[in-house]
């Protein structure tokens, strides 16, 4: 782990807008952003693998929810650390995140049965709750505009495309089964080529950020 946070000798990189290096704290984030990712893809694959195995099965689908409660926590601290040039963006990412957990909450809190059950039964909810998935599409394109990941470009039409499917309920159940198991597939894919992909192009060119900061801060200067 020591090796992986610092390198030998501190590189300097060019940038668009200028050198820079990149430390321990920038290494650090990666790390967490990539865990948090893995766990939330584990915890999604096992509930997807759950459901299509034992979906009938009461025990099961209140074991649901715990890996729901699992799925959210990794999600938010994976887009806590992430590392996005827009800072808008980010903040919307992290906003529909929000959202999408505070309802998840008020659903878990407030339903007589389990949660993965009242959002199923009750496709309205994915007004809620969906905000949710968007957070993780946007980490899907993310990840596929800027590594061109062929998984995050399948997951990126998928998981809007499923999702709208069960609010409309223009698919079988057979077939949302289908989807389901290919974007569990495809996530735990993505997260584990993401465990073994080179931290500094995660990091990206962080004179990018400074110059974006700079330009930030300027506006602020000429309007106050």
């Amino acid at each position: 782990m020591t090796q992986i946070l610092q390198s030998p000798e501190p590189i300097v990189y060019q940038g668009q807008f200028g050198d820079f290096t990149i430390t321990k704290s920038d290494r650090l984030g990666v790390i967490i952003y990539r865990t948090g990712l893995m766990i939330a893809a584990l915890s999604f694959t096992l509930g997807s693998v759950l459901v299509l195995w034992q979906g009938e099965n009461p025990t099961v689908i209140q074991a649901l929810t715990p890996l729901i409660g699992c799925f959210c926590l990794a999600l938010g601290v994976s887009l806590a650390t992430i590392h996005i040039y827009m800072a808008s963006l980010h903040r919307i990412l992290q906003l529909f995140w929000l959202i999408g957990a505070i309802t998840t909450v008020i659903l878990a809190i407030n339903s007589s049965e389990p949660l993965a059950l009242t959002v199923y039964n009750n496709p309205v909810t994915i007004f809620g709750v969906g905000f949710t998935f968007a957070a993780l599409t946007g980490i899907y394109f993310k990840e596929a505009f800027c590594f061109n990941r062929l998984e995050t470009k399948l997951l990126t039409p998928l998981v809007p495309f499923l999702l709208l499917s069960h609010l409309v309920g223009f698919l079988s159940i057979e077939m949302k089964e289908f989807l389901l198991g290919i974007w569990a597939f495809l996530f735990i894919i993505f997260a584990i080529r993401k465990a073994f992909q080179a931290i500094p192009p995660d990091i990206g060119d962080k004179s990018v950020f400074e110059y974006l900061h700079q330009q930030k801060n300027q506006e602020k200067a000429a309007h106050s």
